[in-house]
């Protein structure tokens, strides 16, 4: 349900992290309306709250904070923009504000069903409602506005009120509609179908989705991270960290109730089969034998288990086509898909003008996440899947290819394993700490590169964005720290400085294998620093030469998350200056890039861009008035900007990697890099970069 909102820095990280569900059959029960704790629900919660207490990093209580604290994340998450709730359903709910520590301590999480029952009640009157008013005539000549900032809104008193609020919102709702040319009977139905489905999802919510829904709402009240994990989101967990999974490779979004193809994953089954198309409708979903249920309103994770099965079993799928309105039946035998554009991937480019006025060759590598698969690396696979490994296969290559620089593009990595980051940091510096680790006992901990040598002795570019994690922050923290290579961007990184351990909640009670799934505990126990004692929490790990970017603007950094670890820092570990980066060097090459972008159409548009966005996204109002709302939208949409710029940063762009004007400007940078570097006067400390990738120090 489109809807603004300057609270919504959580919901747009969700969106960048979130991995999209990638189908790959089994039967589901009939879902009903969840309604009272099981003995299961208050066992995994008497074992969250053990862990939280014993384990976390901050030795936060479980008191009336935390307490009031879960009481309102529970509530956004429920009613983001106080539109279903009335003031009397909140009052009623606070009466328990803080008891929830105590309760949950007992393993009671009636509340959480409590509130959900009322929420349903609440959310069927609105749908209601909903109708009645799209039927009526609107005025859109009339001067007045929508409020979109939550903390301004008050949960409506009475019916009256919950009436005006949804009149305006619907006005809004069909204005952008308007936006995108859909009006008329066109607009009332689709808005009709969106408030229906969500209602029917909704109800869709089974004992299992809600238990995570509270438990994480409780957890995240002491830090951003630390979450609860059903069985089902551990299952997609431990998908997105293997970069494998058996099924007919399509990753699959819900729009308006419908299971929509967004990607087709190449090199999986749907790819070799040829007739499932991105913008396709999956409308039933059958398997080899039997009939093909219906999925229109069915909940997204439950369409993909229907898909998902074992490989060589067939899946039918009922789809309608983007380009037609007739439904047909296909057949798609599962297999085992990697997932290729979800691991690095590496293409060479040329830029500048080396020696000889021969253009530098530049190897890009993409690196979307740092993976492993954690199963296989615990059972000992020899060849199980590693980031590091692939990037010293690329890293090779580039070499034998004879690159003279790399370009490590990490503006959509989100983090991943820490073992694989501190291995692949440890293919650009022979040997040396790379991270700090401080435990929640205050015990500090060096992880080092034990490694001896490196993959790669070229110039170094690491790029960044504010959506570069965790993980991330540690390679680029260690790579400018040592001097080793240059750091290209947004303002600075995502500012996640802190490690979660993911405890799976069946073996902590157990420790037996085939029992019943409990879920899991993805909790923070540790605060990482870099090399040289400063954190990267809620700071980020700053550019050497910043590149304007509508992301450094977004509200997505660590800071604008709720309740974030504090910043600190501790004594500075000993390691060698590596000498690759120097202040003349940065200043030199700010100087070049900035002149080239003086010059660049694609970045004046994106100085524009960034000037109209920040007039926009602090916003507490938004104008009902259609010609005002039409001009405003016509010189910058600032939710559709931020949707565009996750859209580009969760796009694989298949297997290739897309050259345009800020790559292009990376690539100029990295080749004014090397100029430098080659044309440094004896004596300078700086290394001096022969073809290959071999090095010497002046």
């Amino acid at each position: 349900m489109a809807y603004p909102s300057v609270s919504r820095n959580r919901r747009r990280l969700a969106c960048v992290l979130l991995l999209l569900f990638v189908v790959s059959g089994i039967g589901l029960a009939v879902c009903a309306d969840p309604l009272s704790p099981s003995a299961k629900d208050r066992q995994i919660a008497l074992t969250v709250t053990s862990l939280l207490k014993r384990e976390h990093l901050s030795k936060h209580k479980l008191d009336d904070e935390i307490s009031q604290r879960s009481f309102d994340m529970f509530l956004k998450s429920l009613d983001s923009m106080k539109l279903y709730f009335y003031q009397s359903d909140i009052d009623g709910f606070a009466a328990q504000k803080d008891e929830l520590d105590d309760a949950i301590r007992r393993g009671d999480v009636k509340f959480a069903y409590d509130v959900f029952k009322v929420y349903l009640q609440r959310l069927d009157e609105r749908v209601r409602l909903a109708d009645e008013l799209l039927a009526m005539k609107h005025d859109f000549t009339v001067d007045e506005q929508l409020a979109v900032d939550r903390d301004a809104l008050q949960w409506p008193k009475n019916e009256a009120e919950a009436r005006e609020r949804w009149r305006q919102r619907i006005k809004y709702d069909l204005l952008v509609l308007k936006t995108d040319d859909k009006q008329g009977a066109e607009a009332t139905e689709k808005l009709s179908r969106r408030y229906q489905s969500f209602a029917k999802r909704m109800h869709q919510k089974d004992d299992e989705e809600l238990l995570e829904m509270y438990l994480t709402a409780m957890t995240t009240s002491f830090d951003p991270h630390t979450t609860y994990m059903a069985p089902s989101t551990l299952e997609n967990f431990d998908i997105a960290m293997r970069l494998e999974l058996e099924g007919i490779g399509a990753a699959l979004q819900a729009e308006d109730g419908y299971t929509v193809v967004k990607e087709i994953i190449p090199g999986g089954a749907a790819d070799k089969d040829g007739r499932l198309k991105p913008g396709d409708k999956i409308v039933g979903v059958g398997q080899a034998q039997g009939e093909i249920e219906d999925v229109v309103d069915l909940k997204l994770g439950d369409v993909v288990k229907l898909i998902r099965g074992k490989k060589g079993t067939v899946v039918r799928l009922q789809i309608v086509p983007a380009e037609s309105v007739d439904r047909k039946i296909i057949d798609i035998t599962r297999a085992t898909i990697e997932l290729k554009d979800k691991e690095a991937r590496a293409q060479v480019f040329e830029a500048g003008t080396g020696a000889g006025g021969k253009a530098y060759k530049i190897g890009v590598i993409d690196l979307p996440s740092f993976y492993m698969d954690m199963a296989g690396a615990r059972i000992g696979l020899p060849n199980f899947k590693s980031t590091t490994r692939d990037v010293r296969r690329i890293l090779d290559r580039f070499t034998e290819q004879g690159v003279d620089a790399v370009v490590l593009d990490l503006r959509r990595n989100g983090g991943g394993s820490l073992q694989e980051a501190i291995n692949l940091t440890g293919l650009f510096i022979d040997r040396g700490p790379v991270v700090q680790v401080k435990d929640s006992d205050g015990r500090i901990t060096p992880y080092n590169d034990i490694e001896a040598g490196t993959a790669w002795e070229g110039p170094l570019v690491v790029l960044i964005s504010k959506f570069s994690a965790s993980a991330s922050e540690i390679l680029a923290g260690a790579i400018q720290d040592y001097g080793r290579g240059l750091i290209v961007g947004d303002h600075a990184t995502h500012g996640k400085g802190t490690v979660q351990s993911l405890m799976d909640l069946t073996q902590t009670l157990f420790r037996l294998p085939n029992m019943e799934p409990l879920g899991a505990l993805k909790i923070t126990m540790q605060q990482f620093y870099r090399p040289s004692g400063a954190s990267t929490q809620n700071r980020g790990v700053a550019s050497d030469v910043e590149l304007p970017s509508l992301t450094t603007h977004l509200d997505v950094g660590e800071k604008d998350l709720d309740y974030p670890v504090a910043f600190d820092q501790v004594e500075p570990l000993k390691f060698p200056k590596l000498g690759y980066v120097n202040d003349a060097i940065i200043n030199q090459l700010q100087l070049q890039s900035a002149q080239r972008r003086k010059d660049s159409e694609d970045f004046r548009k994106v100085l524009e861009n960034i000037a109209r966005y920040n007039d926009q996204k602090d916003r507490k109002f938004v104008t009902l008035n259609e010609e005002k709302f039409m001009k405003e939208r016509a010189e910058l949409n600032a939710d559709k900007e931020e949707e565009k710029k996750i859209e580009e940063l969760n796009e694989s762009n298949g297997l290739e990697i897309k050259r345009d004007y800020y790559l292009d400007e990376a690539l100029a940078i990295a080749a004014d890099y090397l100029s430098q570097l080659r044309a440094a006067p004896a004596g300078q400390a700086v290394q001096v970069i022969q073809p290959g990738g071999t090095a010497r120090t002046n």
